[in-house]
């Protein structure tokens, strides 16, 4: 696959002031990996305004850069989006403003690509959405996980968003279904975690004395014969968090094949559940100009509202 047969003179916009040219190009060169990136910018390939720069470069607007040729091999492109893929995130937008919007992520798909993944939600809607110049992931999901998923239109916003991020002024809903019992009076839980090779290059989460200090806040929705459905919000934001302490209580999550048990998958497949029962139900966060409070809602797929129904009935 050939990516621009030409020198290439790209205008940085007002929007995209501020990002390093390594992020500016990887956003432009869709496919283009972050190696072959350094190595132009590296090699004095790539100019702005006539002049060398060094990747922590950061652009500013009416800044014109010159891109040179470039030919990527077909394992390091990025693919193209399926028009069932286009569709679905198309469709899938829950609320949008003019810097941010939030997508309710289908399960199933990697928020980015990497790692034999050719691509992600992020490459997929960055194709969908050409009228953006800009736009990046302000938090992740689990590849399995559903739900409200923010992304920044500009990279101000990016910066706000990721403030408010790490000073714990976004709050998220989950919604989760659990084997067993859980316990009314149960309302959180608090144990560290820590991060480690599972072998084949995998990374798990393990409840560990060593590990960083995380706390989960939990409370019972609704409870059924077998299973119970449990509302989760992360006060920390840990890899796998909720996940791992569901199972630290002794009610794994269904459809956990990291985390889960046996018994577990016995019941998810009794009650014909094929995904991880993880969805972010409800994300806050204040906006970037107004700093009023935005409240995302993702309603859950049809085929967990089905699930429920058949837990109602004693699966």
């Amino acid at each position: 696959m050939a990516e621009g047969q030409e020198v290439q003179f790209i205008e940085v916009s007002e929007s995209q002031q501020g990002q390093r040219i390594d992020n500016f190009l990887r956003t432009r060169l869709k496919g283009a990996p972050k190696s072959l990136i350094y190595r132009i910018v590296r090699k004095g390939e790539v100019r702005v305004n006539k002049k060398r720069i060094k990747a922590d470069y950061r652009v500013q607007a009416g800044d014109v850069v010159r891109v040179p040729p470039l030919r990527l091999a077909p394992e390091s492109a990025v693919k193209e989006a399926s028009e069932s893929l286009r569709n679905l995130l198309a469709g899938s937008v829950v609320i949008e403003g003019p810097d941010w919007l939030v997508i309710n992520k289908p399960s199933g798909l990697a928020v980015h690509g990497g790692s034999g993944v050719k691509i992600g939600l992020i490459e997929a809607l960055r194709q969908v959405r050409e009228d953006l110049d800009f736009l990046e992931l302000v938090h992740r999901l689990d590849r399995d996980t559903s739900g409200c998923l923010l992304l920044a239109k500009n990279r101000e916003s990016l910066l706000s968003l990721n403030t408010a991020l790490r000073e714990r002024r976004m709050e998220k809903g989950y919604l989760a279904l659990v084997q067993g019992r859980w316990p009314a009076r149960r309302d959180y839980v608090s144990a560290r975690l820590e991060r480690y090779d599972a072998g084949n290059g995998e990374r798990r989460v393990r409840v560990d004395d060593n590990g960083k200090v995380s706390r989960t806040r939990f409370a019972v929705r609704e409870t059924f014969p077998k299973v119970t459905l449990i509302e989760a919000e992360p006060v920390t934001g840990r890899t796998h968090q909720i996940r791992v302490h569901a199972a630290h209580a002794g009610h794994a999550l269904l459809g956990d094949d990291k985390y889960g048990s046996a018994e577990g998958a016995r019941i998810a497949r009794s009650l014909r559940l094929d995904r991880l029962f993880l969805h972010a139900l409800t994300l806050t966060f204040p906006d970037p100009r107004t700093g009023r409070p935005v409240q995302a809602r993702a309603p859950l797929e049809p085929g967990l509202e089905k699930v429920l129904e058949r837990a109602r009935h004693g699966g």
